[in-house]
């Protein structure tokens, strides 16, 4: 979360190249992979996280919220929930 427009533009456009921390980068690019196809997650990819410095906690963490928000896109976009 941030209230940085500049950051978020930055992300939108491409994520790989957006100004964030190296460890911020191992976050968004595990949760890339777990939203695009979560059955490729691997134990490397945990691996990755906790040399980033997160500790099981962390993982978890971004792991459940990740998959939350993936989940209520999911089912917004199901019901049909913002469009006209």
């Amino acid at each position: 979360m941030t209230l940085d427009k500049d950051l978020v533009a930055a992300l939108e456009k491409d994520y790989k190249t957006a100004p964030i921390t190296p460890q911020e980068r191992v976050m968004v690019e595990y949760v890339v992979k777990l939203t695009k196809d979560a059955t490729k997650v691997w134990k490397n990819d945990i691996e990755g996280l906790r040399a980033a410095g997160f500790d099981d906690r962390g993982v978890l963490q971004i792991t459940l919220i990740a998959s939350w928000f993936n989940y209520i896109n999911r089912v917004a976009d199901a019901l049909g929930v913002g469009r006209e």
